[in-house]
């Protein structure tokens, strides 16, 4: 034998050695999910989402032909949070992600981008993002919580964080205020809808994303709640009628040659999860994310 078979590789994300912060790409976990409002458990999602990955460590990616794990990737282990407070939280994380060049970071739940933003903030220009989810996160408080899962992107956006008319977001399909759905509209986003991926098809939703987002530097927030239960019980929000697997991932495929600096995947709950397959849709779309950063355009 000269490997470990795959239930023995290293519990690391894609089983990396290295645990250096100082790597050109860092994995990090971030166990916060005090800013659910629905089911809890998202702070056992990097343990998950890491557990998984031991299905990607056989090869290169079929499309692009890289492999994300010989690429410099270094997995750093799980951010450091304040124990039942989440502003002390969302400061610490906005602390430890500003010592990193380029974060891949696993939730917790999405209230972590925040923070995360405005780390990037201090040493880039404010980025397009593109924002996969059931959830348009544009409330301004969630049953009575200024700072949430639901609220990241209000706060974001009246921030400066971002640039909102380079903001597409992909899968909406939840209940919604009509005041928040205006709004949000009104800043510039993009909003596309689960029904309009299910009629449109991954390639044209993919073009428009590309026509939003043009040369800018974009960020990438991927809820797992944007896919159907069907696909990914395991989350604290689901909502029915939300991609597949594979569109998510088609989509993502054809996003190659953008000027990706960051990224978070978020909202992976194992406890409500069936054989795996939520943590492995996580997995895999991170997969996919870190594949493109080694195209060459």
């Amino acid at each position: 034998m000269t490997a470990v078979a795959t239930f023995g590789v290293s519990p690391t994300f894609l089983g990396v050695s290295r645990d250096d912060p100082g790597s050109p790409i860092c994995v990090a976990g971030i166990p916060l999910d005090l800013g659910t409002t629905n089911r809890p458990g998202a702070r056992f999602g990097p343990a998950a989402i890491r557990q998984a990955s031991r299905m990607l460590v056989d090869g290169d990616h079929p499309l692009h032909w890289v492999n994300p794990a010989a690429s410099g990737l270094a997995d750093i282990g799980n951010f450091t949070i304040a124990l039942g407070d989440i502003a002390k939280s969302l400061a610490a994380i906005e602390q430890q992600a500003g010592q990193i060049k380029h974060l891949v970071a696993f939730g917790g739940d999405h209230g972590i981008t925040l923070p995360l933003l405005r780390a990037l903030a201090k040493r880039h220009a404010p980025p397009a993002v593109i924002h996969f989810d059931a959830h348009v996160d544009t409330w301004p408080e969630n049953f009575g919580q200024a700072y949430a899962h639901g609220t990241v992107f209000y706060h974001a956006i009246s921030e400066g964080l971002i640039v909102p008319r380079q903001m597409v977001q992909i899968g909406l399909r939840s209940p919604v205020e009509r005041a928040v759905h205006d709004w949000t509209r009104a800043q510039g986003v993009i909003m596309i809808s689960a029904q309009d991926v299910h009629e449109q098809g991954p390639a044209a939703i993919a073009q428009q994303v590309r026509q939003v987002i043009g040369e800018a530097p974009v960020y990438l927030s991927f809820d797992i709640d944007v896919l159907d239960p069907a696909f990914a019980p395991g989350t604290g929000t689901p909502e029915v009628g939300g991609l597949a697997t594979w569109q998510a991932q088609a989509i993502m495929r054809r996003l190659h040659g953008l000027h990706f600096i960051g990224m978070d995947l978020v909202e992976v709950c194992p406890a409500y999860d069936v054989a795996e397959i939520t943590a492995l849709a996580g997995a895999t779309m991170t997969w996919e994310y870190l594949s493109l950063l080694g195209v060459k355009s």
